[in-house]
């Protein structure tokens, strides 16, 4: 029987953002496949959680992903966490979910052809290897509350080290909000270059360590975003409208 493998947010800040159902979920799991097993077992901690803990992250190589499929495929239940919300999300985690779900296909093909005469499109469409458990993005929580319709939206999560041009020109030409993420030694970088592409009319919001003690959120213009002077330090949500 080919185990389950659970996605689970956790808190971006905040401790008291974490669901339930992510706590019953990782208490009762066989290990938790973690980011950084340092910063992960600080939240287990906190909760009182025993379950074991694996490594698991961008630099993880084929070994690593082979093993974790070993564990599936022998039954065993696992958490994928990040060190902070929704894995998958502008996260490497979403490939090992797509080696998994490969994987359970194949597995489950070959047990389902003892099955009751069902077509395989349908065998298929019952696999449930993978399961969400939902909580905090930083994505949404900025959305949430930048005050720009939401209806439809443009995620483009990091902009790249190389090619930044042509990805602040991508934003600038989207016809509907466009968010994406910063990291604190290039939030500055950044904002130069929104400043050279948009409109000088156009709404930003811009979230920095959301749910954290020091939340900052500010709104405005790109010249009025520039003359904030936004401390360089946290993570970063930008929201175009």
């Amino acid at each position: 029987m080919f185990g389950i493998l659970y996605i689970v947010a956790t808190p971006i800040g905040n401790l008291g953002d974490i669901t339930l159902r992510a706590l019953e979920t990782l208490k009762s799991v066989d290990f938790i496949l973690c980011e950084d097993t340092r910063h992960t077992q600080k939240l287990l901690n906190h909760f009182e959680i025993k379950t074991r803990t694996i490594s698991y992250h961008q630099h993880s190589d084929e070994r690593k992903v082979r093993e974790i499929k070993e564990l599936l495929s022998g039954g065993k239940s696992l958490a994928l966490v990040t060190d902070a919300g929704t894995p998958g999300i502008s996260d490497p985690g979403n490939n090992l979910v797509a080696s998994v779900i490969a994987r359970s296909w194949r597995d489950k093909a070959i047990q389902n052809d003892h099955d009751d005469g069902l077509p395989r499109s349908f065998r298929v469409a019952r696999n449930d290897s993978v399961l969400p458990i939902p909580g905090v993005s930083a994505l949404t929580a900025a959305l949430s509350v930048s005050g720009f319709p939401t209806d439809k939206f443009l995620f483009l999560g990091f902009p790249p080290h190389k090619g930044r041009a042509k990805f602040f020109q991508e934003v600038s030409e989207s016809k509907h909000p466009v968010a994406f993420y910063e990291s604190s030694h290039r939030i500055k970088k950044c904002l130069n270059e929104l400043a050279g592409v948009l409109n000088k009319n156009q709404q930003i919001c811009v979230c920095r360590e959301l749910t954290k003690q020091f939340e900052s959120i500010y709104r405005g213009t790109i010249e009025e975003i520039l003359a904030m002077k936004i401390l360089e330090k946290g993570e970063f949500v930008v929201v175009i409208n």
